[in-house]
């Protein structure tokens, strides 16, 4: 006799709403848990990985390595000291340097980095698979106080070319020195790049020196001293120092020759990384914590499954009546045996693709606040090879779960026979 186990078994599922509900309330949630680890560990690692192509070295004050990486290329944190602006024209006279692109950093804009830069950084800055910046509107900037800004800047602020900007002194949360004597005309809007770029603004060297004309030490001018932005723009600007210089070299046979010659150094203390094996490094150092979230999301799928086994298993002296009024209607055992592992897979099925989306959902919600809070994209698509492996496990792993509670119930079924009244 042939029984139609899956229908069957979503019935018995059916008439157990309350308890199947519980159960895969929690597989998705263990479910979602896990692809979220594995979304977040692979979308930080493409979204670092892209975020700069084409550079061969990145020098700044001597320090750590993944620190000059964070806060020259991801706008993370602060430099421990600038750069000469005679060593940067030094290095950028080498013969085995082809180009060299400072930057300056330590002013905002309403929670966005202000990158102080030259019109080479336009031309040389290269994301993903040595993609060059382009722009949505407008033009890089050409007169001293103008900006060019990335694509989240003018998408959450509602700015559009010709629009007036003030920027502030310092990166923190709160502006308390604005240098709004000094207004800032947006001149164009980059395209999306999915990297840092697109939640920087972007100004000239000239413009960071002139905002700071008579500042000391951090400290803004007296009131009085206040130099406006007519003197300001006819002075010379010529920087001091910079934050950090990114480097492209003619040959990258000699990479290894001019990183040794920046480490070394005499003039004053720097440091030259390769942004891969800096990355590389990054990626060590939280090694740790990611096997521990993953191996953490694994055990929570699997205190899932253990849950759905302790609840089939304390439901079966109760379904004892059941499977009697089954065997009376020419079921086997091994039909008892296989309903109760087709009821765990469908429970563990519903429970993975609930899970799925709930992670999307979470997505759709959490992607632009961890871009604002830690500067990469979590980029919204369809589920990945590995992922869908994840999934594929997660049910067979329902499915195994299910024997323990189906090979007791098909030896009660051999045991009771037709003797359990009924």
């Amino acid at each position: 006799m042939n029984f139609p186990l899956k229908r069957l078994a979503l019935r018995s599922l059916l008439n157990r709403w309350v308890t199947a509900s519980l159960t895969i309330t929690a597989i998705a949630l263990s479910v979602g848990l896990l692809l979220g680890v594995e979304k977040v560990r692979t979308g930080a690692q493409d979204s670092f990985s892209n975020t700069i192509s084409g550079t061969d070295l990145i020098v700044g004050a001597r320090g750590g390595a993944v620190q000059l990486l964070l806060y020259s290329v991801f706008r993370i944190g602060d430099a421990t000291n600038n750069i000469s602006w005679e060593s940067y024209q030094d290095m950028r006279a080498w013969r085995e340097v082809d180009w060299a692109v400072p930057i300056s950093l330590g002013d905002s804009h309403r929670g966005f980095r202000v990158v102080g830069t030259t019109g080479d950084y336009f031309k040389h800055y290269r994301f993903g698979r040595r993609q060059s910046l382009t722009f949505n509107a407008g033009q890089p900037y050409a007169a001293l106080f103008e900006a060019a800004i990335g694509a989240d800047v003018a998408e959450e602020l509602g700015y559009s070319v010709g629009d007036k900007i003030i920027l502030a002194h310092g990166v923190g949360a709160f502006e308390f020195a604005k240098h709004d004597n000094k207004p800032f005309t947006i001149s164009g809007i980059l395209a999306k790049t999915g990297t840092p770029v697109d939640r920087s603004v972007h100004v000239s060297l000239e413009a960071i020196e002139a905002i700071h004309i008579g500042w000391k030490d951090g400290r803004p001018p007296r009131a009085g001293l206040t130099v406006s932005t007519e003197v300001g723009a006819i002075q010379e600007l010529q920087p001091t120092a910079v934050t950090a210089v990114m480097l492209g070299l003619k040959s990258r046979m000699a990479v290894f020759s001019v990183q040794r010659r920046i480490n070394t150094y005499r003039e004053e203390p720097l440091l030259a990384i390769l942004p891969g094996v800096a990355l590389q490094q990054l990626w060590d150092a939280i090694g740790g914590l990611e096997t521990a979230l993953l191996a953490i999301s694994i055990l929570v799928v699997g205190t899932g499954f253990l849950g759905m086994t302790a609840v089939s298993l304390s439901g079966l002296n109760e379904r004892r009546r059941e499977m009697a009024i089954l065997r009376s209607v020419g079921a086997r055992p091994v039909h008892v045996f296989l309903l109760l592992v087709v009821e765990s897979g469908v429970l563990a099925a519903i429970g993975a693709l609930i899970g799925a989306g709930i992670l999307y959902v979470a997505l759709v919600v959490a992607q632009p606040i961890i871009q604002v809070r830690l500067g990469f994209s979590l980029p919204i698509d369809w589920p990945s090879t590995w992922e869908m492996t994840l999934l594929g496990l997660v049910i067979v792993a329902g499915v195994i779960s299910g024997f323990i509670p189906a090979l007791l119930a098909y030896r009660r079924s051999l045991a009771d026979g037709m003797s359990i009244r009924v």
